[in-house]
C-alpha cells in the first residue's frame, strides 16, 4: 500500500516527476498525473504542496474551470470510492485546501488581499498582520447501540436515502464528548453512556477543514428515539445482524463505525 506523509513544505513549481492533483470547482482530475504530463495548463497556476507519496512530492492546484483535454474529472465521493487509502485521503486533502484558498483570499479585518505563509497552509494580511490559518471544523458521529441493535437515521438533507449515524458539528467552547451528548439529545431525544472514542477522518464532502470524529455509545434498554422532523426524517433501531443495504460508503468513518459495531455483535454490514 502507498504511504502518504502530509506537509506544507515545498517551493513551486513542481518537478517533472512530481504528482499533481488538479481541482476545478468540486471536481478532481483522475488519475493523478505527473507534472511532465500536463501540457495544457493555463499560465499562472498556483501550486500548493500537499506532502509526499512514497517519497515523491505531491502538489495541488485549483483551476478556474475543467480542461477536458486533460482527462476525466470526478467528484470526490465517486473518486474516493474507487481508491485505496491513502489516495482517497490525499484527494480529499487537495480538495479541502484548494477550496479553503479560494474562499479565503481577503482579510476579514481590513479587506487587504492575503499573502501565503511559506511552508504552511495559512495566510497573513500584509495590511494589519492578521494570521489566518486553515481552520478545522470538527464534527462528531455516534454509533449508538441498544443491546444487539444500532440506531440509524435518515437525514432531511444530503444523501437522504442512506441510513446513517447521528452527527453534528462541535460548537464553540464545547468538548467532543459534550457535542455527542448534545447532538444525540437534540436529534433523537436520547441520553447515552459508555462513550468511547473510535477514530477520526478528514471529510472533503462537507467543506474545507472538516474532520469527523467517531464515537461508540450505548442507550438504555427500551429507549426509543424521538425526532423533530427538521434535520432527521426517520430514526429506528436495526438488528446488527440484519442491517439495511443503503448504508454510508465503505470509505467513510460512518461505515467503519457501523461495521465495527456489527463485527462486535457477530454480524456483517
Amino acid at each position: 500500500m502507498s504511504r502518504f506523509v502530509p506537509d506544507g513544505v515545498g517551493v513551486a513549481p513542481p518537478s517533472p516527476d512530481d504528482h499533481c492533483v488538479l481541482v476545478a470547482g468540486r471536481r478532481l482530475l483522475a488519475p493523478f498525473p505527473r507534472r511532465a504530463d500536463l501540457d495544457d495548463l493555463p499560465a499562472g497556476v498556483a501550486w500548493v504542496p500537499l506532502g509526499a507519496l512514497d517519497g515523491v512530492r505531491v502538489w495541488a492546484a485549483g483551476l478556474p474551470e475543467k480542461i477536458d483535454s486533460l482527462g476525466r474529472w470526478r467528484a470526490w465521493p465517486s473518486l474516493a470510492a474507487t481508491l485505496d487509502e491513502p489516495l482517497a485521503a490525499l484527494a480529499g486533502r487537495a480538495l479541502q485546501i484548494v477550496t479553503w484558498r479560494r474562499s479565503h483570499r481577503f482579510c476579514g479585518a481590513c479587506a487587504t488581499e492575503l499573502a501565503d505563509v511559506p511552508n504552511e497552509h495559512a495566510r497573513r494580511c500584509p495590511g494589519c498582520d492578521l494570521y489566518v490559518p486553515m481552520q478545522l471544523s470538527p464534527a462528531i458521529l455516534t454509533a449508538i447501540r441498544r443491546g444487539d441493535e444500532i440506531l440509524l437515521v435518515k437525514h432531511t438533507y444530503g444523501p437522504t436515502e442512506l441510513w446513517a449515524l447521528v452527527a453534528g458539528f462541535v460548537e464553540a467552547g464545547e468538548s467532543l464528548e459534550e457535542a455527542v451528548h448534545r447532538e444525540v439529545a437534540e436529534e433523537v431525544g436520547l441520553t447515552v453512556d459508555g462513550l468511547r472514542y473510535f477514530g477520526s477522518q478528514p471529510w472533503a464532502m462537507s467543506g474545507p477543514g472538516v474532520i469527523l470524529t467517531g464515537f461508540m455509545a450505548t442507550a438504555a434498554p427500551g429507549a426509543e428515539p424521538v425526532i423533530d422532523g427538521k434535520e432527521l426524517a426517520e430514526a429506528r433501531w436495526w438488528p446488527l445482524r440484519e442491517l439495511p443495504e443503503a448504508l454510508p460508503p465503505k470509505y467513510s468513518i460512518s461505515r467503519w463505525l457501523i461495521d465495527a459495531a456489527a463485527k462486535a455483535a457477530g454480524g456483517t454490514a
